[in-house]
């Protein structure tokens, strides 16, 4: 699958005075740390693992590299999931632990023993998660005896990726013979995560794809101090593997490189992200995509847009417009730094429109090399208008506990909220609302739906259904009109209690101090307070679910409401 370019072996590996690197450092440096992260698509926690390897990157960007490696059982795509599975990850997570008790997500750094942090048997590398970084941290603080440089490009349309490693010997290895391996990384690849959150867009970094250099590398035969070596690999990246694309302008491709004394024990290594050539033009960016808008009942907007340089030249600076309905047109300078082939996600400041049942959103971008991918349009729907009671329904499945909902209001604050629930049950909740904008959310913490669940108002109107497939969760924004429980301006006596239904805590929004006196169903007063004023909250966790009257006068006038207590 690769062939070496450049001299013969047995003269690139050879003494440093007699050639003038290029790309290794030849003083003293300390060790780089290489995390092979052992994880898999169906991981409940895997992708827990994820953002501690990313916060350990984030800390350590020129001294810490990830290689995740998807394997075993939880990596086994169910049916409609993508494989990411490679040729190589058995024998490199075998190689790792002995005996039971080995779980997701683990790892190894530098494939390095650290006593009494085996997830396993004494003397093994596999470690969980909890110990990545510290046991990065020592390893980055130790000195090296050999340093490794890499750089790569990709002919675009040749699909030819080169690899050019050096290594230089500062100090003498134990073995006579180390092994140089080169492994190829996809990143930004979206797909399924239990736990991720994202239905099928979760976004897949660092991921094994492929070995160069085969399952334990090629060897070095010359490790003394002095010695240099100069590598070149050449190898065809395939259109996909495991029916995975490979789409160089959606896959930003990586390189780890490492050395290791045997199989085991990473003494070094480094990493690095391919250049690309044979691109068409110098000085071209396009609009990949507009972020998805949810139909709308507020007639402001912040778009989000995601562009890339598909050009020769890196950018610094771009000028977006775009506009609503035709409406006015809004410029925005974004200033930055993308590179040839890298992508940005930008957030445009909120644009105020006239909103129609149908809408539509153009953006456009400055003149380049080639304009016909320089705008892009969304369209987007007014939300469905409801009245102020709904009920909403839900059939939970075996995993009831993993059900989560909730109604916030424009400003982001949750209205009303519920679960975690039984297993196979039916839960019904009745709600009232104050006229406003709202967003339904529905949530399932493992990232793989539930069952049946319906929101609609009462008369019949569907603001939400599923049949369950709901991955991750979905949201949907609604309003609501005609509602008695909203604040009128002409109302003196106008207030708003919510939640509604309340499992303890209710807020009050009011225009004039209150005393509250609530009732249950045969009359018996169960709870007073006096000279309640706007934003107040009220306890009312010792009160027994059911219905109940809430009476509130002012002094002057009178207001009854319903409250469910759930």
């Amino acid at each position: 699958m690769f062939k070496k370019l450049l001299l013969p072996v047995a003269l690139l590996f050879v003494a440093f005075p007699l050639f003038s690197q290029t790309i290794v450092n030849t003083d003293p440096e300390n060790r780089k740390a290489i995390l092979e992260e052992f994880t898999g698509i169906n991981c409940q926690f895997c992708p827990q693992g994820h953002a501690i390897a990313n916060a350990i990157k984030a800390n350590n960007p020129d001294d810490f590299f990830v290689i995740n490696i998807h394997q075993g059982g939880f990596a086994n795509p169910g049916a409609g999931q993508p494989d990411f599975r490679t040729p190589f990850g058995n024998a490199i997570v075998n190689q790792s632990y002995s005996g039971g008790g080995f779980g997701y997500p683990s790892g190894t750094v530098n494939r390095q023993n650290f006593p009494g942090r085996e997830m396993t048997a004494p003397g093994t590398t596999a470690m969980s998660r909890s110990f990545w970084t510290v046991s990065s941290n020592e390893t980055i603080a130790q000195s090296s005896y050999v340093n490794v440089g890499v750089e790569a490009e990709i002919d675009i349309n040749t699909r030819e990726l080169t690899v050019h490693v050096e290594a230089y010997y500062t100090g003498n290895s134990p073995q006579s013979t180390n092994k140089l391996n080169v492994a190829l990384l996809q990143n930004n690849t979206l797909g399924p995560q239990s736990g991720g959150n994202m239905g099928n867009n979760y976004v897949h970094m660092h991921r094994l794809v492929h070995l160069l250099t085969g399952q334990w590398g090629v060897d070095i035969n010359t490790t003394t101090t002095g010695s240099f070596v100069d590598e070149t690999f050449t190898y065809t990246i395939p259109a996909d593997y495991n029916g995975v694309p490979v789409d160089f302008f959606e896959a930003e491709l990586e390189l780890v490189v490492f050395i290791t004394e045997t199989q085991q024990n990473i003494i070094s290594g480094n990493g690095a992200f391919a250049t690309y050539t044979g691109l068409a033009n110098a000085n071209d960016i396009r609009i990949n995509e507009i972020g998805e808008i949810m139909n709308q009942c507020n007639d402001v907007i912040t778009p989000t847009i995601k562009v890339q340089n598909v050009g020769s030249n890196d950018a610094t600076s771009l000028t977006i417009e775009y506009s609503v309905n035709g409406g006015a047109v809004q410029s925005y300078e974004w200033n930055g730094e993308l590179n040839s082939v890298s992508s940005q996600t930008i957030e445009l400041p909120e644009i105020q429109y006239n909103l129609q049942a149908n809408n539509t959103l153009v953006v456009t971008i400055e003149n380049d090399d080639d304009n016909s991918n320089n705008e892009m349009t969304l369209n987007f729907d007014e939300a469905v208008e409801s009245n102020y009671e709904l009920d909403l329904t839900i059939q939970t499945d075996n995993w009831g506990s993993e059900v989560r909902w909730n109604i916030k209001n424009p400003e982001g604050q949750t209205i009303i909220q519920g679960g975690p629930y039984g297993n196979n049950q039916t839960i019904n909740v009745e709600i009232e609302l104050p006229n406003n904008c709202f967003t339904f959310n529905l949530i399932d913490t493992f990232g793989d739906g539930g069952g049946p669940v319906s929101l609609a108002d009462s008369d019949g109107l569907i603001i939400y259904s599923t049949n369950g497939n709901y991955g991750s969760g979905e949201s949907e924004n609604f309003s609501v009109s005609n509602s008695p429980l909203s604040l009128n301006e002409n109302d003196e006596m106008a207030v708003l209690i919510y939640p509604n239904p309340t499992s303890g805590i209710l807020n009050v929004q009011t225009k004039n101090n209150l005393n509250i006196t609530i009732f249950d169903l045969t009359g018996k007063q169960v709870f007073n307070t006096t000279d309640v004023s706007n934003g107040n909250q009220i306890d009312l966790s010792a009160l027994n679910t059911g219905l109940y009257l809430v009476k509130m006068n002012d002094g002057i006038n009178n207001s009854t409401q319903k409250l469910i207590i759930k």
